[in-house]
């Protein structure tokens, strides 16, 4: 069995034993069963599930910070007078090659307020993004790469 449906696995019985249905009570069955998965870790075959769920658990606090912010941008540009938007399309070179990969990356800055993943190359090399707030172009399209792409590819890669 996989580590990661043994663990879901200890906190739903958890969750059971402690005859309460709450998210919290839930993740807290969820982070001791991954203590005691880490533990025993010498019994289990190589497994890269505890280098991947710290990088997806990283992932996942990046994208929500992101997205906060995107959304208070976005939300302050609407409500004052002065639009501070320049928007504009640009070319990102692509690190991500599976179409999984390339599929996480557009999904996610289309989520997030203000970018939009427009189009992809023929060679699936360059995505092109319409971004709202477009002050520097190389800044930008270094923020997707070192931002969203690298720790996406950090999740995939492990």
């Amino acid at each position: 069995m996989p580590l990661l449906l043994l663990n879901i696995f200890f906190a739903a019985v958890f969750t059971l034993l402690l005859g309460s249905g709450s998210i919290g009570t839930f993740l807290s069955g969820f982070a001791l069963g991954y203590g005691i998965l880490w533990l025993s870790s010498p019994l289990y075959p190589e497994t890269g599930y505890f280098k991947k769920l710290p990088k997806t658990l990283k992932l996942a606090a990046y994208f929500f910070w992101e997205l906060v912010i995107s959304t208070l941008q976005v939300a302050w540009d609407i409500i004052t007078p002065r639009h501070i938007n320049r928007p504009g399309i640009i070319k990102v070179p692509l690190t991500a090659r599976t179409d999984l990969e390339i599929f996480l990356v557009a999904n996610l800055l289309s989520l997030t307020p203000g970018t939009l993943s427009v189009d992809l190359s023929e060679d699936k090399k360059i995505l092109y993004v319409h971004v709202m707030f477009l002050e520097d172009i190389e800044k930008t399209r270094t923020g997707i790469k070192n931002g969203l792409e690298r720790r996406i590819l950090e999740v995939m890669r492990s």
